[in-house]
C-alpha cells in the first residue's frame, strides 16, 4: 500500500526535528485537492509511522499524541486511521514474532480515546476487537454478523418461481441508468440486457416495466429509448397492459398522474409502438361521463344567464347568494376528483407534435370541450404556431416587425410546416376549427392568422384568371371565412377588451364584400353564443353591463359612458349593439346621447353596428304601422334618425343600408324610404320639405351656394365627407341609377300594389314618401355626380320611358342635370373653338349648343305618346318645358341680396366682438368674404344664364304650338301632359310651372291662349285637389296662388294690365284654329271684362272649395285646406265669398273637434289666418265694376234689392252652378264683356257661332229675357195662390203649379225626341224651367213635406254632375264671341233689361246652392250685353230649340230646388213669428238675413234643420208669408200686393241709404239667427 517514502533521519531523530517533518508533511498533504490521491499519501505516511512503531522503532506515547494531533486535520482522520489499522491487522495477524503484534495492538489501544468505537468494530476482525476488549467473544459477534446479512441480502418474500436473481434487476437498472452521452446505443443496451435475462433468469415483462420507469424518468432520451423498445419489442397489447396498469394506478382520489408518463405514452403513440384504440379503454374517465359533465356545464351557464336576465327582489337576492355560498364550501370538502387522463394525454400528443392521435382523442368528446381547458388549447396554439411559422414569416409579417421565433419540433412525425397558402388546408384550418373559441388564450396567434388572412385576400383579389387558379383559391377563401366565422370571432368576444385585436380584425374584414362580413355578423350573433357554455355567460354578462351603461346615460355623462360602451363593444358588439338599439326603438330621446357615445368604437365595431341595425330594420316580427294602420311606426322613424346621425357622424361603410332599400324596393316594400331619406338628408343635407318659406324658396331658384346659404331650414355645415362617402358608396356599389328607377316605379306601386289592403291615409304618407325621397335623391345625384358619372349612368329619355316604365315626370326630373350638363359643356366647346367675346356671338353659340344636345331628345320625345298628341304640341315645346327648371327662367336678385347683407352683418358682428382672438376673427372674416364673393359671383353667372335662355326660347317660340287643332285641345293637351304632372312634383317645380305659362305668354306665343290656360286651371280643381295627397296638397296649393299672383297683378292696375296683356295674342276672345274665318274680327279682352272673368275665377275657386269641405270625405277637406292655406294671399279676395268660406270651415272646426284632430288643426289654423286676412278683402263691386240698377223704372227694379233671391237670372246661376254646365261660363263671358261693349254690333252671327270644342256659344238677347221674366213671374203669382190653404191667389197659383209639375215628364219626353243639339238661348229656357220647379219645391216646402232624403239626393247629383259641369263651364266661358246688334232697342226696354238683371252690389254674388255651395247670380255676368230685338217669328223659333233642350233636364232639378224653397219657408216663419209692425218695418233686413245665411253654407244646414220641426204647427199666417214671397221674388210681374210695394218703396230708401242699411242686415240676421 505504501507509496510514500518517509526519509529515516525523521525516525531516528523524532524528537527534535522528525516529529516535527512528519506533522508538517501530513498537514501539506490535507490542504492538497488532487480529487482522492491526497486521501492515499495521507494513509501512506500514517502507515509508515505506525510500522515503525510495531517495528519498535519509535515510542509508543510519542506516537499516539502525533496522532491525536493529527485528528484536527481532516473530519474523516479517524476513518482514515481505521483503515490504516485494518491493514495493519491483516498484516500482523499473519507475522510470527509476537511481539510486533503486542505493539499494534498497544498502538489501537492507546488510540482508542479519539478514534470511535463503531470504525472500529466495523474495520477489524473480530478477534482483535474481542483482544482489545471492545467485544466479549469473537465468536458470538461472528453469528451474529452472518443473521444480519442473511436477512438484510439474501431473505425473500415469496418463494421465486422464475428463479429470477434479484441481483439481474440491480446489474439492469444500472445498464439503462448509465450516462448515454458516449457511443452507447440501444442495440448494445438491448445486448446486455438480453444477457441479463439469461444470467439472472429475469422476466421479460418486468424488464419492459423497468425500461419504461427508467424512460420515464428519463424521457429527455426519447430516441434511446423508443429505439430500445422498439428493439426490445414484445406484442403491442402487452405494452398498453403494461401503461395501463400503470395509469390504474393514479385513477384514484387525490392522485396526480405525473406528466412523464402522459409523455412516454404520447411518444409510443406517436411511433405508432401502440395503438390508440387500445390504451384509450385504459384511461379514465369514461366518455360518457365527459358527455355528462358538457351538458352540465351548459346547462350551469345558461342558469347564469338566467338569473342575470330576470329581476330579482333584494330579498331574494341575498337568500340565493347564501344557498350559492354553501354550496361552494360543501364543493370544496369533497374531495378532489382524479385527473381527465384523456385530456392529459392529449396535452402530451400536442406538445410532441402528434396532430393525428390527438385529433382522434377530440373526436371522441363534445365539441370544444377539449380546448376549453387552457393547458389544451395553449399546446395546440403553439404547435399551430409552429406550423405557420414559415408562411407568416414570408407573407404576414409586417414591414420593419422582426417577430419571435420559434423552432420547428425534433419529430419528423410532426405536421410540416406551411409553405404556401395551399399548405394551410393540410393542417391548420382542421387545428384551428378545434381550437374555436378558445384560440383567445394566444393573441400572438390571432393577430398572425388575422395577418395571413389578409395577405391571402390580397393575393385573391390580384390573382389571375386562370380556371385552375380561381378554383384554389375560392376554396381557400371559403376556408378563411369558416375560420373567421367559428375562430375568430368567438375568440374575439372571450378578449377582455382587446382594441388592437379589433382592428387587426377590421384589416382582415375590410377586403370581404359586406355581403360576406354581414353573414359573418349574423352568425356571431344568432348563433355563436350559444355554442358554448363560456360564450352563454359572456353573453349574459355584456347584456347585464350593457343595461346597466344605458340606464345611466345621458348628455352629460356622455364622454364617460362612451367609454364603458367603447370598452364593452370591443368584444361583444353584436350583443351591446342589440341592446342598445332596442333602447331605441322604445326611447327616441336616446338617440343624440348615444350618437356622440360611439366616437370611442372600432372600425369593426361600426360595421357591426350597420348590421345590426339593417337587421332591427329587417325584424319580421316587427310591424311597420302603428296598430291604426295610418301612420308609420314610432320605432321604424327612431332606427331612421338613427341611420342618419350615425352613418354621417362616422366613418361607417353605407353599401348594406342601401342595398336593404333597393332590395326592399324591388320587393314593392316602401317603408324604409324612410331610412334613404333620413340618411341624404343628413350626409348630404338635403331636406325635403313643403313647408318651404318663400325665401327659400326663392333661394332654391338661384345657385349651389345660394342654395346652400338660404335654402334649407338648418344651415348646411360639413358635409363634404360625408356626401362624398354616400356618393362613393352609390357608384362603386351600381346603385344610383337603380334607386332612382325603383323609386319612381314605386310611386305608383304604392298606390297600385301595396294600397288595397292599407288605409288611405298611409297610402297617400307612402307616396309622399317615395316621391319626396326621389326628388331629394335626384338633388344628391345631379348636385355630387361629375358630368361623366351623370352621364354614362343615367339613359336617354325614350329608353327611361319605355324600357324601365319610368314614369315622365320622373324620367325628366332625372335627365334634366344631365341636359344642363351637356348644354354647357357644348357651349363651352362652341367658345373655345371660335373665339370672339361679343354677346351676340355668345347668345348665338349658346343656342347651336342646345340644338345640338336637345335635337336627339326631341326626336326621343315622340315615342313617349301617341302621334296625335304631337298634332297640337311640338316635340320641341315638350321638351323645352321638361327640361328647363326655375334656375333658367330668372333670377333671384332679392334672395342673393338677402345673403350677402347677412354675410355684411355677420362681418360686422365679427368685428364688434372684443371676446374672439384676432386670429379666429381673421379666419371668419375671410370666410364671410369669400363667401360673398361666391354669391355675386354665382348671381352674376346666373343672370348671362337666364338671358341666354330667354333668347332661345324667343327663337324657339314660334315653332312651339301647332294650329291643326283647336286651342282648347292645344291647352288641354299643354295642361295633361305638362303643367299638372309637373307642377306637383316639387314646390320649385309648383313655382316653375306658373312662372313658364307667364312666360310663354309674356313670349307672346302664337296659338297659345292664356285666357284659357287659367280659366281651365282655376276653374276646375274640384278632382285635381281630390286626387292629391297631402304633400301634393302643399305643391297644388303652390301652384295655385303662383297662378293667382300673376292674375291678381294684372287684376289690379289697368296699366299694368295694359302693358303686360292687351295687344297679346294670349288674350283674344276667339280661341279657333288660325285657318277658321268666319268673318269675325280678332277680338281683345278688355280690362273691365278681365277683372269679371277673375271673380268667376275667385267664384269658381269659392264653389269648389266649399264642395270639397261639404263631402265629409278625409281627403277632400285635408288637401281643400291645406291648399286654401297655400293661396291665401291672393284668394279670398272678395267679402261674401270669404265670407261664404269662413262659416264653412267654422262647422268643419265644430264637426271636426273631436272625430278627426288632424282635420280640425288644419281648420283652426286657416279659419285664425282667414279672419287676419278679412282686412285685406273687398266687396264684389269694388273687386270689379257693376252697374248700380235705377231706382224707379219698372217694377223689375224693386225685385232686384238685397233681399231679392228668386229673380230669374239668379235661379239661373242657381241652376247653372249646381249643374255645372258650360252655359255657366259662357254667360258670365257674355256680360263681362257686355258691360263695356258699344250697342251697335252685329248679331247675325253670334246666334250661330259655336266654339270648337263643341259647346254652343251662348249669345242671349234682351228682348228675349225681358219676355221670359214675365211669363215666369205671371205662372209663379198664380199657382201661389192655387195652393194656399185659404183659397187666396197665391195658394191657387201653387196648385196649378204642382199640375203643371206633374204634367211634364211627358213634354219632357217630346223634347228629348225633337232634338238635343244646344241653342243660345238653352240656359235661358233651363232657367225658365228651373224656376217653375223651385216654386213648385216651395209649395212642397209649405205643406210640410220632408226635406231631408231631396237633399241627399241633391248632394249625390250634384257630385256626380261636377266634373262634367266645371269643365264645360271653362269652355263656354272665353269661347263665345262678342255678340253685336244691328239695330237699337227702345230706350225703356233697354233699362227694364237692365234693371232684371243687375242685383244690388251687396248681394250680386250671393252664394247658394243644395249643398251649401256659394252661388253667384251669374245673371249679371250675362244679360248686359247691348244687342238688338230680335224679330218675333225667330224668337219663338230660339225659344221652342231652347225648351226642347232643357226640358230634358228640368227632372233632375225638381228634387234640387225643394231644399231652397224650404230654407225660404223657414226665414219666411221667422218674420212671421215676430209682430206685423215689426216685420213690416224690418223686412228688408229680414230678407238680407236670409240671403245672407244662404251666403254662407256652413250656416244653412244646421238652422234648416232647426226650424223644419217647428214648420208643421205654424199658423196660417205662415202660409200668407208663403204667398208673399213668390210675389216678391218675382222679376216681372203685372200686379203686385200692397206688400209688395210697401217692400219695393223700403228697397228704394234703403239703396240710397247703403251703408247704414248694411248695417241692419247684419243686426236682423244676428237676431234670426
Amino acid at each position: 500500500m505504501a507509496t510514500l517514502i518517509l526519509p529515516g533521519e525523521w525516525f531516528k531523530n523524532w524528537e527534535k526535528s522528525g516529529k516535527h517533518e512528519f506533522v508538517q508533511l501530513c498537514k501539506e498533504l490535507t490542504e492538497k485537492t488532487d480529487h482522492g490521491s491526497e486521501i492515499r499519501d495521507i494513509q501512506s505516511a500514517l502507515y509508515e509511522l505506525c510500522w515503525q512503531v510495531v517495528q519498535g522503532n519509535l515510542k509508543l506515547d510519542l506516537v499516539a499524541s502525533v496522532l491525536g494531533d493529527m485528528m484536527e486535520f481532516r473530519d474523516d482522520m479517524p476513518s482514515i486511521l481505521a483503515d490504516v489499522f485494518s491493514i495493519l491487522d491483516l498484516e500482523t495477524s499473519a507475522l510470527e514474532e509476537k511481539n510486533k503484534r503486542d505493539h499494534y495492538t498497544q498502538l489501537v489501544g492507546a488510540c482508542l480515546y479519539f478514534v470511535p468505537d463503531a470504525i472500529m468494530k466495523e474495520r477489524l476482525d473480530p478477534e482483535t476487537l474481542e483482544s482489545l476488549g471492545l467485544i466479549k467473544q469473537a465468536h458470538q459477534f461472528n453469528q451474529k454478523i452472518v443473521k444480519i446479512k442473511t436477512k438484510l441480502f439474501y431473505k425473500q418474500q415469496k418463494f421465486n418461481l422464475l428463479r429470477e436473481e434479484n441481483e439481474g434487476y440491480a446489474k439492469l437498472i444500472t445498464e439503462l441508468g448509465q450516462d448515454l452521452s458516449g457511443s452507447i446505443t440501444s442495440h448494445l443496451v438491448l445486448e446486455s440486457i438480453k444477457s441479463l435475462i439469461g444470467c439472472f433468469n429475469l422476466d421479460p415483462n418486468r424488464v419492459l416495466d423497468i425500461i419504461l420507469e427508467v424512460y420515464e424518468s428519463r424521457s429527455d432520451q426519447d430516441e434511446f429509448f423508443l429505439s430500445l423498445i422498439k428493439s426490445y419489442m414484445c406484442e403491442p397489447l402487452t405494452l398498453c397492459h403494461i401503461l395501463g396498469f400503470k395509469f390504474k394506478f393514479y385513477q384514484e382520489p387525490n392522485e396526480e398522474t405525473p406528466k412523464s408518463l402522459y409523455h412516454i405514452a404520447a411518444a409510443l403513440l406517436h411511433h405508432n409502438l401502440i395503438e390508440l384504440e387500445d390504451l384509450y379503454v385504459h384511461l379514465m374517465p369514461q366518455d360518457a361521463a365527459i358527455l355528462e359533465e358538457h351538458k352540465q356545464s351548459v346547462s350551469e351557464a345558461k342558469q347564469i344567464a338566467r338569473k342575470l336576465v330576470m329581476v330579482v327582489l333584494p330579498s331574494e337576492k341575498n337568500e340565493d347568494k347564501e344557498k350559492e355560498k354553501e354550496k361552494e364550501k360543501e364543493e370544496e370538502k369533497n374531495e378532489k376528483p382524479p385527473d381527465n387522463q384523456k385530456l392529459g394525454l392529449l396535452e402530451a400528443l400536442l406538445r410532441i407534435g402528434d396532430w393525428h392521435h390527438a385529433q382522434c382523442i377530440m373526436d371522441q368528446m363534445p365539441s370544444f370541450y377539449c380546448t376549453s381547458h387552457k393547458a389544451i388549447a395553449l399546446a395546440l396554439c403553439q404547435l399551430v404556431h409552429l406550423t405557420v411559422e414559415p408562411l407568416y414569416r414570408r407573407a404576414g409579417l409586417p414591414k420593419g416587425a422582426k417577430g419571435c421565433v420559434h423552432h420547428p419540433l425534433r419529430s419528423k412525425r410532426a405536421p410540416r410546416p406551411a409553405e404556401s397558402f395551399e399548405d394551410l388546408r393540410r393542417d391548420i384550418f382542421s387545428m384551428l376549427g378545434y381550437l374555436g373559441p378558445h384560440l383567445s388564450h394566444d393573441a400572438i396567434l390571432f393577430a398572425k392568422i388575422v395577418r395571413l388572412g389578409k395577405a391571402f385576400m390580397k393575393e385573391y383579389q390580384s390573382s389571375d384568371g386562370r380556371e385552375d387558379v380561381k378554383d384554389k383559391m375560392e376554396t381557400l377563401l371559403s376556408c378563411f371565412l369558416s375560420i373567421a366565422d367559428q375562430v375568430l370571432l368567438p375568440s374575439l368576444s372571450l378578449m377582455e377588451c382587446n382594441a388592437c385585436m379589433s382592428e387587426e380584425m377590421w384589416g382582415l374584414f375590410k377586403l370581404f364584400p359586406y355581403r360576406h362580413r354581414y353573414r359573418l355578423y349574423g352568425q356571431w350573433k344568432n348563433e355563436t353564443y350559444s355554442s358554448h357554455p363560456l360564450l352563454v355567460k359572456v353573453k349574459a354578462h355584456t347584456i347585464e353591463r350593457a343595461k346597466y351603461i344605458m340606464k345611466r346615460l345621458t348628455k352629460e355623462n356622455v364622454k364617460q359612458s362612451g367609454r364603458q360602451i367603447g370598452k364593452l363593444s370591443h368584444s361583444n358588439p353584436t350583443i351591446l349593439f342589440d341592446y342598445m338599439l332596442s333602447q331605441i326603438q322604445w326611447y327616441d330621446n336616446l338617440i343624440v346621447p348615444v350618437v356622440d357615445s360611439l366616437k370611442y368604437l372600432t372600425s369593426l365595431n361600426y360595421d357591426v353596428l350597420a348590421y345590426c341595425i339593417i337587421e332591427a330594420l329587417a325584424n319580421p316580427e316587427k310591424e311597420k304601422m302603428k296598430h291604426d294602420d295610418t301612420t308609420i311606426s314610432s320605432w321604424l322613424q327612431s332606427l331612421a334618425s338613427l341611420c342618419g346621425a350615425v352613418f354621417r357622424k362616422y366613418p361607417i361603410e353605407l353599401a348594406g343600408l342601401l342595398q336593404y332599400v333597393t332590395n326592399q324596393l324591388k320587393a314593392g316594400k316602401s317603408f324604409d324610404l324612410l331610412i334613404l331619406k333620413e340618411v341624404v338628408q343628413k350626409m348630404a343635407g338635403i331636406e325635403i320639405t313643403d313647408e318651404m318659406t318663400l325665401e327659400q324658396l326663392e333661394a332654391m331658384t338661384g345657385g349651389e351656394q345660394l342654395k346652400a346659404e338660404g335654402g334649407y331650414f338648418g344651415q348646411i355645415r360639413n358635409t363634404k365627407k360625408s356626401s362624398q362617402r354616400l356618393k362613393d358608396a352609390l357608384l362603386d356599389h351600381d346603385l344610383a341609377l337603380p334607386l332612382c328607377l325603383l323609386m319612381a316605379q314605386q310611386r305608383n306601386g304604392v298606390v297600385f300594389l301595396e294600397g288595397g289592403e292599407k288605409h288611405l291615409k298611409l297610402v297617400g304618407h307612402l307616396y309622399d314618401q317615395c316621391h319626396d325621397t326621389l326628388v331629394q335623391f335626384g338633388g344628391f345625384l345631379a348636385s355630387n355626380l361629375s358630368t361623366e358619372d351623370y352621364i354614362k349612368r343615367v339613359p336617354s329619355i325614350d329608353i327611361l320611358c319605355n324600357q324601365f316604365h319610368t314614369p315622365h315626370d320622373a324620367a325628366f326630373f332625372l335627365s334634366r342635370p344631365m341636359y344642363a350638363h351637356q348644354i354647357l359643356s357644348k357651349y363651352d366647346e362652341l367658345k373655345k373653338s371660335e373665339k370672339g367675346n361679343r354677346q351676340q356671338q355668345k347668345v348665338h353659340k349658346y343656342v347651336a349648343a342646345c340644338e345640338q344636345v336637345m335635337t336627339p331628345v326631341h326626336t326621343a320625345v315622340v315615342s313617349l305618346h301617341p302621334a296625335r298628341v304631337w298634332d297640337d304640341l311640338r316635340p320641341q315645346f315638350y321638351a323645352t318645358f321638361w327640361s328647363l327648371t326655375m334656375y333658367d327662367l330668372a333670377v333671384p336678385h332679392a334672395a342673393y341680396e338677402r345673403e350677402v347683407n347677412k354675410l355684411k352683418v355677420q362681418i360686422k358682428a365679427i368685428e364688434e366682438n372684443s371676446e374672439i382672438p384676432m386670429n379666429k376673427k381673421k379666419k371668419e372674416k375671410e370666410r364671410c368674404t369669400a363667401l360673398q364673393e361666391k354669391l355675386q359671383e354665382e348671381e352674376k353667372k346666373q343672370l348671362e344664364h337666364v338671358q341666354r335662355v330667354l333668347h332661345r326660347l324667343k327663337l324657339e317660340k314660334d315653332n312651339w304650338l301647332l294650329a291643326k287643332s283647336t286651342k282648347n285641345e292645344t291647352i288641354t293637351k299643354f295642361l295633361q301632359l305638362c303643367l299638372f304632372p309637373r307642377c306637383i312634383f316639387s314646390s320649385i317645380d309648383a313655382v316653375y310651372c306658373a312662372r313658364f305659362v307667364e312666360l310663354v305668354h309674356q313670349q307672346k306665343t302664337p296659338n297659345f291662349c292664356t285666357l284659357l290656360c287659367y280659366d281651365r286651371v282655376f276653374s276646375a280643381i274640384i278632382y285635381t285637389v281630390a286626387s292629391c295627397t297631402e304633400n301634393e296638397s302643399h305643391r297644388y296649393g303652390r301652384f295655385l296662388c303662383c297662378m293667382l299672383e300673376t292674375v291678381t297683378r294684372w287684376h289690379s292696375d289697368r296699366a299694368i294690365y295694359e302693358k303686360e296683356c292687351v295687344n297679346y295674342p294670349g288674350f283674344l276672345t276667339i280661341f279657333r284654329a288660325t285657318g277658321f274665318d268666319g268673318g269675325n274680327k280678332a277680338d281683345q279682352l278688355d280690362y273691365e271684362n278681365f277683372r269679371h272673368v277673375v271673380h268667376k275665377w275667385h267664384y269658381m275657386l269659392t264653389k269648389a272649395s266649399v264642395h270639397c269641405l261639404e263631402t265629409g270625405d278625409y281627403t277632400h277637406i285635408r288637401n281643400i285646406l291645406i291648399v286654401l292655406t297655400k293661396i291665401l294671399p291672393c284668394y279670398p279676395k272678395v267679402l261674401n265669398l270669404g265670407q261664404a268660406l269662413e262659416c264653412r270651415v267654422h262647422k268643419i272646426c265644430l264637426e271636426e273637434k273631436d272625430k278627426r284632430p288632424d282635420l280640425y288643426a288644419l281648420a283652426m289654423g286657416y279659419s285664425g289666418r282667414l279672419k287676419g286676412h278679412k282686412v285685406h278683402m273687398v266687396p264684389e263691386n269694388e273687386f270689379h265694376h257693376k252697374e248700380q240698377p235705377a231706382r224707379s223704372a219698372t217694377p223689375a227694379s224693386q225685385q232686384n234689392g238685397p233681399g231679392s233671391t228668386g229673380k230669374p237670372a239668379t235661379s239661373t246661376s242657381t241652376s247653372k252652378t249646381e249643374e255645372g254646365t258650360s252655359e255657366d261660363g259662357e254667360r258670365g263671358k257674355d256680360k263681362s264683356q257686355g258691360t263695356t261693349k258699344p250697342v251697335n254690333k252685329t248679331n247675325s252671327a253670334a246666334a250661330k257661332v259655336t266654339s270648337s270644342n263643341g259647346n254652343g256659344a251662348l249669345n242671349s238677347t234682351k228682348a228675349v229675357k225681358e219676355r221670359d221674366d214675365k211669363e215666369k213671374s205671371g205662372k209663379e203669382k198664380k199657382e201661389k195662390k192655387d195652393k194656399t190653404p185659404g183659397s187666396t191667389p197665391e195658394t191657387k197659383a201653387e196648385n196649378r203649379r204642382e199640375k203643371q209639375r206633374d204634367e211634364r215628364p211627358g213634354k219632357e219626353e217630346r223634347a228629348a225626341r225633337e232634338g238635343k243639339e244646344k241653342t243660345p238661348k238653352a240656359d235661358r229656357e233651363k232657367a225658365k224651367a228651373e224656376e217653375k220647379s223651385s216654386k213648385d219645391d216651395k209649395a212642397k216646402a209649405g205643406n210640410g213635406e220632408p226635406a231631408e232624403p231631396s237633399r241627399e239626393r241633391d248632394a249625390v247629383k250634384d257630385s256626380k254632375s261636377k266634373e262634367k259641369g266645371e269643365r264645360g263651364a271653362v269652355a263656354g266661358t272665353l269661347k263665345s264671341p262678342v255678340p253685336r246688334s244691328e239695330s237699337a232697342e227702345s230706350e225703356r226696354d233697354h233699362k227694364r233689361r237692365k234693371l232684371d238683371s243687375h242685383s244690388s252690389p251687396s248681394h250680386s254674388s250671393s252664394v247658394k246652392d243644395n249643398n251649401n255651395e256659394p252661388k253667384e247670380t251669374t245673371s249679371k255676368h250675362h244679360v248686359t250685353y247691348n244687342s238688338v230685338a230680335r224679330s218675333k217669328s225667330r224668337e219663338r223659333e230660339t225659344e221652342k230649340k231652347d225648351s226642347d233642350n232643357t226640358q230634358g233636364r228640368s227632372k233632375e232639378k225638381k228634387e234640387e230646388k225643394d231644399r231652397k224653397e224650404r230654407k225660404r219657408d223657414h226665414a219666411v216663419n221667422d218674420r212671421e213669428a215676430s209682430q206685423e209692425t215689426k216685420r213690416k218695418k224690418d223686412e228688408n233686413g229680414t230678407n238680407s238675413s236670409k240671403n245672407s245665411r244662404s251666403t254662407s253654407p256652413s250656416c244653412d244646414s244646421p238652422l234648416s234643420a232647426e226650424k223644419e220641426k217647428s214648420k208643421r204647427p205654424k199658423s196660417s199666417s205662415k202660409e200668407k208669408a208663403d204667398a208673399v214671397k213668390p210675389e216678391r221674388t218675382s222679376s216681372g210681374g203685372k200686379k203686385e200686393s200692397r206688400h209688395d210695394k210697401e217692400k219695393s218703396e223700403k228697397k228704394e230708401k234703403r239703396d240710397a241709404s247703403g251703408g247704414k242699411e248694411e248695417k241692419k242686415h247684419h243686426k236682423s240676421s244676428d237676431k234670426h239667427r
